[in-house]
């Protein structure tokens, strides 16, 4: 595992490298959206969200992304599927979800939201955790019933975390198998992967792909203010990326709070720290509609930092950011449910 950047490496970093990957950047990264600018800093109609294209899908998303994890807990499932619509309404396309997510039920509660013609209006994702070709298949097809569709727009495999992940998956009778399959089958129509662990686990699982001649159509990371100061995914994984063409589906921005919690920063500066980067969406876990005001305030009003703002952000976070304290997915196992659960790799059982 990388360690943390040196002060000297963190100059250098966001005096050269990054600027390479900034949202005004010639060729880098997603469009701009249809009018001219950097990646997002069209405004939107009323009551919309700006879009940007997916990788090299042929596919606009919106840049804001509904996270599916929040909307099982605490909410009741009237009150999720009100948020899912609401967010529908308001102009966010992209979901997400996960196989897993509270019991299946952040699924079923998104397949209730999605009925009355609000399936045809956005870009659906899910995760499996399957390892095998015969788990990966049985979570898909119950991913599938939960979330009342014949096709899911996306489906990635999920916390790709542990360094044999990529040979697991690649292997014959793994993970891919079953995608592919289904692909074909028409059950799906894009492939990606997520991860949060440490970066290098995610270019081993670029390169395992292209030693199979399989192209990821996405790749999920996190991408946030203090990912740039340690074992960061925006430094390693984000250029291949971009060179490759494949949709960045960034999360994480606030760490799921625990950034937050440094007190150093506020959660409109996370977000659009994240949405300065060339990324196709960010993904964010709302469970209030006072939370989703205020992500939609942002994004509608969204203009990517300037140089001389994403410096000063990184600055103010250096300290913060040491030895990943406020990354937990990195440092902990607080958020590998494939760990807490290993039979979820194995089975198609919750």
């Amino acid at each position: 595992m990388a360690q943390p950047n040196s002060r000297r490496q963190f100059v250098w970093t966001i005096a050269g490298a990054t600027a390479a990957m900034a949202c005004g950047g010639e060729g880098q990264g997603p469009r701009a959206p249809e009018g001219g600018g950097a990646p997002g800093s069209g405004r939107s109609e009323s009551g919309s969200v700006p879009t940007r294209e997916l990788g090299k899908t042929g596919v606009r998303v919106s840049m804001l992304g509904l996270g599916g994890s929040h909307i099982g807990k605490k909410l009741s499932e009237p009150e999720s599927v009100q948020l899912i619509r609401r967010a529908i309404d308001n102009g966010v396309t992209f979901l997400d979800n996960c196989w897993d997510y509270n019991e299946g039920q952040s699924e079923v509660r998104m397949g209730k939201a999605l009925a009355g013609g609000y399936r045809g209006r956005v870009f659906l994702m899910t995760k499996i955790d399957g390892r095998t070709r015969a788990a990966a298949a049985g979570q898909l097809e119950q991913s599938l019933a939960r979330l009342q569709t014949d096709a899911i727009d996306l489906v990635q495999v999920h916390e790709v975390i542990r360094p044999d992940d990529p040979q697991r998956c690649f292997a014959e009778g793994g993970t891919m198998e079953a995608l592919v399959e289904a692909r074909k089958a028409g059950k799906l129509r894009f492939i990606g992967f997520t991860g949060h662990k440490d970066p290098q686990i995610h270019l081993a699982m670029l390169a395992e792909a292209e030693r199979h001649g399989f192209e990821f159509d996405t790749v999920q990371m996190p991408l946030n203010v203090m990912d740039a100061h340690y074992d960061s995914f925006e430094a390693h994984v984000l250029p291949v990326l971009l060179q490759k063409r494949i949709g960045v589906l960034g999360m994480k921005s606030m760490g799921s709070g625990d950034i937050l919690d440094s007190k150093v920063v506020q959660p409109a500066e996370c977000l659009r720290y994240a949405l300065s980067l060339p990324t196709s969406v960010v993904i964010c876990g709302m469970d209030s509609d006072r939370v989703l005001d205020e992500n939609l305030q942002t994004v509608r009003a969204f203009s990517a930092l300037s140089s001389g703002e994403r410096a000063a952000l990184l600055v103010r976070t250096l300290d913060a950011a040491q030895n990943g304290k406020h990354e937990l997915f990195k440092t902990s196992h607080k958020y590998d449910g494939t760990v807490q659960n290993p039979k979820w790799l194995e089975q198609a059982a919750l």
